[in-house]
């Protein structure tokens, strides 16, 4: 099962979700999208909160009070990290999520540290919380094939994308051609490249 939560501190609304339990989160990072970012709390065992970024945003780019949406909700579904203030919760895009065979379910690690930002919740604001939870709706998503959708979309695009481009390049190639051969059939008709019979450089009346 896969909560959904729409956060409309910013418009349209983002989407938030997480899964019910550490399994749900193990199939939300195997086919979690790449234009999601992921939260947990930092030291604290927590759901695995994701953000859906929209198209062409950048992690840099979420709006503050989005961040903090998404991390009151991480530490609301934080057994431990609930009951205490001050926590940090980290997040970062699900292309940096590292999972290994060894790792426990639901623990999860990273490829890039750096790459790994790091917000402050000082203590749980219940009018952020209830906000969200008020839009919460269930559901039991085939997750691999939404997955796989999603990339199939992408593929298209790009193609049609390359497709597009191909055929400006073409269009750029016969231009360029057509403006050469123009200038070189102007060139052979100029009068200073002409000659005549009276052109001889004779300039005698004469006849034998």
């Amino acid at each position: 099962m896969v909560f959904y939560f729409k956060s409309n501190v910013v418009s349209p609304p983002a989407l938030i979700y997480m899964g019910k339990d550490k399994h749900e989160n193990e199939e939300l990072i195997r086919w979690g999208w790449p234009e999601d970012v992921w939260f947990h709390v930092h030291n604290y065992s927590s759901a695995h909160v994701y953000l859906r970024l929209k198209e062409g945003q950048a992690i840099d780019d979420i709006p503050q009070a989005l961040v903090n949406d998404a991390a009151q909700l991480v530490k609301y579904n934080s057994i431990q990290g609930n009951k205490i203030n001050n926590i940090d919760v980290v997040y970062t895009l699900w292309s940096n999520l590292k999972k290994t065979p060894d790792m426990d379910v639901g623990q999860i690690g990273y490829f890039c540290e750096k790459s790994v930002k790091k917000i402050r919740v000082e203590k749980r604001v219940n009018e952020i919380v209830n906000r969200l939870n008020k839009t919460k709706t269930e559901d039991y998503p085939d997750l691999r094939r939404q997955r796989e959708g999603r990339d199939a979309e992408e593929k298209k695009e790009k193609k049609h994308i390359l497709k597009a481009q191909q055929e400006r390049e073409e269009e750029d190639i016969k231009r360029r051609r057509a403006e050469a051969e123009s200038r070189s059939y102007d060139k052979l008709f100029k009068p200073e490249s002409m000659s005549s019979n009276y052109d001889d450089g004779n300039d005698s009346d004469d006849f034998m």
